[in-house]
């Protein structure tokens, strides 16, 4: 699974996506053996982001992407692509708002294959203290 999402995370570097791991690959990037089949971030949910996420899919192979708008993505809390990989955008979490998540990722690289940036290019949520 990780090994299809190279391209995404690419992406998501290239066009400096803001965005945090969550959930089943956020677990997997630490260690836990978990069978997920998706990809779940939370983004920054502004236009400009939003924009940025949907080329960013669009350029990995998405073609769902060039179904979207950014409006539908900014209106939704969980927008659903599913092509040669699944992934669910959600753009809030009950409890969480992006800017603490952000505040709180670390960046990851899992075997070489998804690089890591200052930017948080693979963030995952931590648990903290």
């Amino acid at each position: 699974m990780l090994n299809r999402l190279g391209d995404v995370f690419r992406s998501f570097e290239d066009l400096d996506v803001r965005y945090v791991v969550v959930v089943g690959i956020a677990a997997i990037l630490y260690g836990v053996q978990r069978a997920t089949l998706d990809l779940d971030i939370l983004i920054e949910a502004s236009p400009e982001n939003g924009r940025r996420l949907l080329d960013a899919l669009r350029r990995a192979g998405l073609g769902t992407a060039a179904l979207a708008t950014v409006e539908a993505v900014l209106d939704n809390e969980i927008t659903v692509f599913n092509d040669r990989v699944r992934v669910e955008v959600l753009t809030s979490i009950p409890g969480l708002s992006f800017e603490q998540a952000w505040a709180r990722r670390q960046t990851m690289n899992y075997r070489g294959r998804i690089s890591s940036s200052p930017r948080g290019t693979i963030s995952s949520l931590r648990s903290g203290p």
